[in-house]
């Protein structure tokens, strides 16, 4: 609201947030209108569908260890940002439509700083993918040597810089002094602010699809030499699959990125005959849709990526299930039923290992399939794993055999059942 204290001269620093809309022509609605309710309640599926894929991105990262890669490090860092992404425009759908006026300067501010510092960190760890591969390709490898310490200072940097670049238009690069000069799409921030955001990422757009042109040519030029080695045909697809897979993620961060970037450099050169509101919208949208297009990638392009989803999800299934199990009530099994069950699972680890019914392993079998003990069989799970295990001593004398006769002591405790086994396998 605008206040009754005097502003400095020139200044507007009392004014309202619907002072400045006014004065740009961005004129905001009071009322709620049919399509408020259905943008902002699209807005907020697109929201969380994206904080749910790209947790999921994270999570796949962080579980397989095929991933644990400075390149998957950079990856898992920009699923971060655009998860940061989904957070800022799910705060942006509640400070929206006519909520927007009710906002204060610093909380308007604080909007648009969320939305900047997501994109600042998308475009530089989109940069830091590049410089990773433009040096590793080059040197003629899959994954860099660079150590773990040194990407997580390369990840510090991308934040410490996109919360920099968010904070300078709260910092004083702002119209609140120059009612001229301000913009029409960001009524609060300068026109020359706009020009500059929207020239440094067109230019870190440039600078990267180089690289990547770049790369490719070399990618080119060698898969050509080592076409006739067949101990490189290997490396070779591998290096190009995932240069495809990265290329994929960066050209669909153009597309969807560039419409908004000039529009917002039009805006910023006063372009009146534009007409950048009633494209405003669209070009949002875009941009936020993007920051779900990288988990679609990697669930096409990446087989162990799709295979660690897979179980992700399957694990969050089952867990479910059981919780609902567990709260439908008690169930009791009878006698018969248990030993049914137990002889059941027995031929079917059996089966598994390379193993007839009788419990003799097989010698062409490396290891036996150890099954997930269950509540209701700790006793006989037990059991029936110990006596695999010493049919392996007789068959490799070098395997040592370790009672686990804590588990006697706690025959409630599963996960010390689980430790005991793993040390007997």
């Amino acid at each position: 609201m605008d206040t009754t204290t005097e502003d400095l001269e020139g200044c507007y620093y009392n004014r309202s947030v619907k002072f400045f809309y006014n004065e740009s022509g961005k004129i905001i609605s009071e009322s709620w209108r049919p399509q408020d309710y259905v943008v902002v309640t699209l807005g907020m599926a697109v929201c969380f569908i994206v904080i749910f894929s790209n947790l999921l991105v994270i999570l796949a990262i962080f579980k397989n260890r095929r991933f644990h890669f400075p390149i998957y490090y950079l990856l898992g860092n920009l699923a971060l940002s655009d998860l940061f992404s989904g957070v800022s425009y799910l705060n942006m759908m509640f400070h929206t439509g006519p909520w927007t006026i009710k906002l204060t300067k610093y909380q308007w501010f604080v909007r648009q700083g969320l939305i900047d510092t997501s994109l600042t960190a998308s475009v530089l760890n989109l940069l830091a993918v590049a410089v990773e591969r433009h040096q590793t390709i080059f040197s003629m490898q899959l994954h860099s040597k660079m150590s773990r310490r040194r990407v997580l200072l390369v990840i510090l940097s991308i934040w410490l810089l996109a919360i920099l670049m968010g904070l300078v238009p709260t910092m004083g690069w702002h119209c609140l002094c120059y009612l001229s000069h301000c913009s029409t799409m960001a009524p609060l921030y300068s026109r020359s602010y706009l020009v500059f955001w929207a020239v440094l990422n067109l230019l870190t757009f440039s600078i990267m699809l180089a690289v990547y042109t770049r790369i490719f040519l070399y990618v080119r030029h060698k898969s050509q030499q080592m076409s006739q080695h067949t101990s490189h045909m290997r490396y070779n697809d591998t290096v190009v699959n995932l240069m495809k897979t990265v290329s994929m993620i960066l050209g669909c961060f153009v597309l969807c990125w560039t419409p908004g970037l000039v529009l917002l450099l039009l805006d910023g050169l006063g372009c009146e005959s534009c007409h950048v509101l009633h494209y405003e919208k669209y070009c949002l949208v875009l941009a936020e849709c993007n920051s779900f297009v990288n988990p679609i990638i990697y669930s096409f392009r990446d087989a162990d990526m799709r295979r660690t989803f897979r179980e992700l999800l399957c694990c969050l299934y089952r867990r479910r299930r059981a919780h609902k199990g567990h709260a439908s009530g008690v169930h009791f099994n009878t006698v018969e039923h248990e030993n049914h069950k137990s002889t059941t699972s027995t031929g079917e680890e059996a089966e598994e290992v390379g193993q007839p019914h009788n419990g003799t392993p097989s010698l062409e079998s490396q290891e036996p399939h150890t099954a997930e003990p269950s509540c209701m069989l700790l006793m006989e799970t037990k059991a029936r794993d110990l006596f695999f295990c010493q049919k392996r001593r007789r068959l490799d004398p070098e395997i040592p055999i370790r009672e686990p006769a804590e588990v006697w002591s706690t025959r409630g405790s599963e996960e010390v059942l689980q430790k005991a086994l793993k040390a007997n396998l």
